[in-house]
């Protein structure tokens, strides 16, 4: 059947999928399943449930949850009937939930727990809009969302003429959902998607991730994020089960359990299983240990396409045989592939993942395209360049400004920002070709690599610019880093704060003997400082002259999302950090150049 609107999805699996397992999620221990009929049934009550309480098309709903079926079933029930969604991330402060909770003026909140319910609770009470709060969860003293279930298949019989006409009289160009921005700088913009926006990307994605309904897919980003919400369409269109992991901590274990086949990802959650593969390699040792590590070498000098020399073949065979299958068995022993997309993804970690015999593409997009513009092929067949973003999706059209700035065209293309017209013109040109804020340059023609974002290159003071997330993503490479931000704008060179991978650097203390009481006294160790000097020097050797980080500084705290130095996407918020660590930027560029500092490197 032709899908052209997100609830079409449910038609489509009714008509072609017979499965008890289509969405799944953890709960005291067991995987609690539900089947393609019970999908439906709570999809359409729930739909019939809002228009008894005087729901009508256009009218918007928020929800704030973690990844679970119901969030399927609020989601689609609510599409059915021409009400905009609204998601949420659980993670965002108080300021912004009650900023997005005005602006979009949502008339009902469904929240998950107890404590998103006392929280948001208090803020909602203020906020004219909101007439009702529901959980998801059991919690005595609040409305629960099955209420809302039970209402409707009262009402169904007798609303069954008027729900028809009103599912049938919603367009692909109709409003589906408003995403609100995660907001590194200023207010979040609330971005309108259609369901044109949103399947038009779907279709465009299902020849680059071959999924069948066979496939077990364990999901874990949030909902809210409309990466995975787009693939999580994707996985619906297929008729793949989808299994909500509990959480982040257990995605190692989820993964095992359910023998995933693939999942969707951000670099950040590679990177973390990237140190735990590494801190068990340092776990073993003698000859087991110099076998991992050489294994590992070898991973990152794979090329894909056939390019590896024989030798090089017959050595990651047997790389394969002793460590990679080891990989592939903590993974569950079946999974196919894996994709990464929500910030840039180090390329030496695609390449080890494909030495294992696990491809991990990389893709490229925003809020503001649905999601993707651009994605690497599972097939190697030409269709693949690691380091790259991929090829751009088939009905997305893209061109390269002369300032190097991205834009694009196409189906996936916002609707607009919600109540917003100013900063919608300043971002779509008459011409309908959306500013995307990205670097790029197309490699051999048809690879689209992504350089930097727009607003956030500087210049420093000889008139030279940096491209701080090329050189931040090259630093991370590093065992002792976690995160890094490149800083200088107006000054004489580039510098750095270094947030350590603490995890790494504590084995690394034991091992040789530097004691602290804390993260502050350990940073500040000589030993610590000469090692960081010693790595940031090593990555200058790969950068240009004027980009080299002649001094940086190390920060005894984790960058984290609750703690607000990084997006709920886990991108770094600039402002935010520059704001926290003033005055150790102060004194980085304050003191007298020629000075030996624990955080300088020598000009040359």
């Amino acid at each position: 059947m032709e899908i052209k609107r997100t609830f079409d999805l449910l038609a489509n699996l009714k008509q072609n999928i017979k499965k008890d397992d289509i969405l799944c999620a953890k709960r005291n221990g067991d995987w609690v399943k539900f089947s393609v009929q019970e999908y439906g049934d709570q999809a359409r009550s729930f739909g019939y449930g809002l228009m008894a309480k005087g729901f009508k098309k256009g009218d918007k709903i928020a929800t704030v949850s973690n990844n679970r079926p119901e969030w399927n079933f609020v989601d689609m029930g609510m599409s059915m009937i021409g009400v905009v969604h609204v998601p949420i991330y659980p993670t965002i402060s108080d300021e912004e939930y009650r900023y997005i909770l005005e602006h979009s003026e949502a008339r009902m909140l469904l929240v998950s727990d107890i404590v998103l319910y006392r929280r948001l609770k208090e803020i909602a009470a203020d906020i004219d809009s909101i007439k009702e709060i529901y959980t998801f969860n059991d919690i005595k003293g609040a409305p629960n969302w099955s209420e809302i279930i039970e209402l409707g298949e009262q009402e169904r019989s007798l609303r069954k003429e008027e729900y028809r006409a009103i599912r049938a009289g919603i367009s692909e160009d109709d409003l589906a959902s408003i995403i609100y921005t995660s907001g590194t700088t200023g207010n979040p913009k609330g971005v309108m998607l259609s369901h044109k926006n949103f399947i038009s990307n779907m279709k465009d994605a299902l020849d680059r991730y071959p999924l069948n309904q066979s496939d077990r897919i364990l999901s874990f980003l949030p909902l809210c994020h409309v990466y995975e919400r787009m693939i999580n369409y994707l996985y619906q269109y297929n008729g793949c089960s989808i299994y909500y992991a509990e959480n982040l901590g257990t995605i190692a274990q989820d993964l095992k359990d359910i023998q995933a086949n693939a999942f969707v990802t951000v670099p950040r959650v590679i990177e973390r299983i990237y140190d735990k593969l590494v801190s068990r390699g340092n776990d073993l040792s003698g000859l087991q240990k110099a076998i991992f590590f050489w294994a590992m070498k070898l991973g990152e000098r794979y090329r894909v396409n056939g390019k590896n020399y024989p030798l090089y073949a017959f050595k990651l065979k047997l790389a394969r045989k002793l460590v990679f299958s080891k990989w592939q068995k903590a993974f569950g022993g079946k999974l196919r592939f894996a994709v990464s997309g929500g910030a840039a993804l180090q390329p030496r970690l695609s390449r080890l993942f494909f030495a294992a015999g696990i491809p991990l593409m990389e893709g490229y997009g925003l809020t503001e395209t649905a999601p993707v513009i651009a994605s690497n092929h599972t097939s190697s067949s030409g269709n693949l360049m690691i380091g790259t973003v991929g090829t751009v999706f088939d009905s997305v059209e893209l061109r390269i400004e002369d300032d190097g700035e991205i834009l694009v065209k196409g189906p996936n293309v916002m609707m607009g920002y919600y109540k917003d017209p100013k900063t919608t013109a300043e971002v779509i040109n008459k011409e309908g070709w959306f500013h995307t804020g990205d670097i790029g340059t197309l490699i051999k023609g048809r690879f689209l690599k992504i350089t930097d974002r727009k607003k956030e290159m500087f210049k420093l003071s000889n008139g030279k610019y940096i491209a701080p997330q090329a050189i931040e993503n090259l630093l991370k490479e590093s065992d002792f880093i976690e995160q890094a931000i490149i800083v200088g704008e107006s000054e004489k060179y580039a510098g750095a704060l270094l947030s350590p991978n603490f995890e790494f650097l504590h084995l690394w203390a034991h091992d040789h003997k530097v004691h602290f009481r804390d993260n502050q006294e350990l940073i500040q160790h000589e030993k610590v400082t000469a090692v960081f000097r010693k790595e940031v020097m090593r990555f200058n050797k790969m950068i240009g002259k004027h980009e080299e980080v002649k001094r940086f500084r190390l920060v005894h705290e984790a960058w984290t999302s609750p703690t607000g130095e990084l997006s709920p996407t886990l991108k770094l918020r600039r402002r935010v950090i520059y704001k926290k660590y003033a005055d150790v930027l102060r004194d980085m560029y304050n003191y007298d150049e020629h000075e030996e500092n624990k955080g300088s490197i020598k000009f040359s």
